[in-house]
């Protein structure tokens, strides 16, 4: 008999819908805590405790979603995102102890979609797993289904049917949150929005205590198109720059 699992909000999920989320954290309380929310979310749950074993893991066991502590055994959470993502495109989740910009701005760039301080509450991690994953689904019905044309903003190309983009006919890597980010804003380019927008409309994400990522998410964006592409509006938000007609 198939068996289902009853999710908080009292969704069920089945085994055939159920999603793979490696959980890569060597202390044995957050782990227990995290893989047992999860687990009771609908969620399959593997662990690692270690840079290495979390490598290993993720190769032999292609997980869905990587939640990902940057201080580890063996060597460090970023150093697993790289390998990890060398070896297949897989969301990542960093968990941090310290509420340091400089790691979250690292993180992203070696491929990190997300990233949370600890501490941090079960509910709001769980939420942000569920974000993350709707986003990987999004991508890959709008890879089915393109838009199609490039959109040129000045010596910005943005790509809508192969998720590129090019700066002075550069290619710029940019992850799955920092392309749709940049898409959002260059929806309606020069227009203000606010980070409450943006968090609802990129990460479905409606709590303002996330407002920090996306300020986070649009320093490295500006690290890679360039910063004056983005104006910061202070109090408000951002919008993205285009040339005068």
């Amino acid at each position: 008999m198939e068996q289902t699992h009853t999710t908080h909000n009292g969704t069920t999920a089945t085994p055939g819908a159920q999603r793979r989320v490696l959980v890569v954290e060597d202390d044995p309380t957050i782990v227990d805590a995290i893989a047992a929310r999860l687990r009771a979310e609908g969620f399959v749950v593997q662990t690692a405790s270690d840079g290495p074993a979390a490598v290993d893991t993720a190769e032999a066991w292609q997980p869905d979603l990587l939640i990902l502590d940057i201080m580890l055994p063996g060597f460090d959470g970023l150093e697993v995102c790289r390998r990890v993502q060398a070896q297949r495109p897989v969301p990542v989740l960093m968990l941090t102890a310290r509420d340091d910009e400089t790691d979250m701005l690292v993180g992203l760039g070696v491929g990190a979609d997300d990233y949370m301080t600890k501490p941090f509450s079960m509910r709001e991690l769980a939420a942000r797993v569920h974000v993350l994953l709707r986003r990987v689904e999004r991508a890959a019905l709008a890879a089915t289904t393109p838009r199609s044309g490039i959109l040129r903003l000045g010596e910005l190309e943005i790509d809508h049917a192969q998720r590129r983009v090019r700066v002075r006919s550069e290619d710029v890597h940019l992850t799955p949150t920092e392309f749709d980010l940049l898409v959002c804003l260059a929806n309606t380019p020069r227009a203000v929005l606010s980070r409450e927008q943006l968090l609802a409309e990129v990460w479905d994400w409606a709590d303002a205590s996330g407002t920090r990522t996306v300020d986070s998410h649009i320093k490295a964006l500006r690290r890679k198109i360039g910063a004056e592409r983005i104006r910061t509006v202070h109090g408000v938000g951002y919008a993205l720059e285009t040339p005068t007609p």
